[in-house]
């Protein structure tokens, strides 16, 4: 996952404090709508072609896989120290 600099990362300070600061994100439906919106508002500025479209899908696949690798292999490692491997 690309980690962008502090500068960057200011960009999308007021963005991301609004995002914090909703209640709740109360289904995946709610979750997908959010990413398809994000993913909708980069292809917004850029030409549609394949690369433009790929790079912007996989963004989203990265974006899950690094989500994964930090949360959901971890929860899976407690899991199987807890209840044995197979």
């Amino acid at each position: 996952m690309p980690y962008i600099t502090p500068t960057d990362r200011e960009k999308y300070r007021n963005l991301l404090l609004t995002i914090q600061n909703i209640p709740e994100i109360s289904s995946k439906g709610e979750l997908e709508f959010i990413i398809f919106t994000l993913m909708k508002k980069y292809m917004s500025t850029r030409k549609e072609c394949y690369t433009e479209l790929h790079n912007c899908v996989y963004s989203a696949i990265h974006c899950g896989d690094e989500f994964r690798r930090r949360y959901l292999d971890d929860r899976e490692n407690k899991a199987r120290k807890e209840n044995g491997d197979c």
